[in-house]
């Protein structure tokens, strides 16, 4: 079983930075890809980026792309989310996310976390 805790969400002006963090329990946390998704008020969830089990390789959503940064510390079983040059459309609950495999996907991941709110103002 794995448990997924986020934080560091908040209130932030356009343009400004955020640093979301996800602690993972588990034994297998650094055999595993990680995740952030997010979704907004009335929409469904999306993906924002992944990252593989070493660390290595990431993908990301066009819309994040060039501003968000995901990496991970797999002696602090932490996966982070580096968010700048945020803009209103980025207001949403994150979620981090855990699958079985090593490898990164944009789908199948089994745990996730409570989600952490992200809001920003124009």
């Amino acid at each position: 079983q794995v448990q997924l805790v986020e934080s560091g969400g908040g209130l932030v002006q356009a343009g400004g930075s955020l640093r979301l963090s996800c602690v993972a329990s588990g034994r297998t946390f650094g055999a595993s890809a990680k995740a952030w998704f997010r979704q907004a008020t009335g929409k469904e969830r999306e993906f924002v980026a992944a990252i593989n089990w070493s660390g290595s390789d990431t993908l990301y959503s066009d819309s994040v792309k060039g501003r968000f940064a995901i990496s991970r510390d797999n002696a602090k079983n932490t996966v982070y989310l580096q968010m700048n040059s945020l803009k209103p459309e980025d207001t949403a609950v994150y979620y981090c996310a855990s699958r079985t495999s090593p490898y990164y996907s944009e789908y199948d991941y089994n745990y996730w976390g409570q989600g952490t709110q992200v809001t920003v103002s124009s």
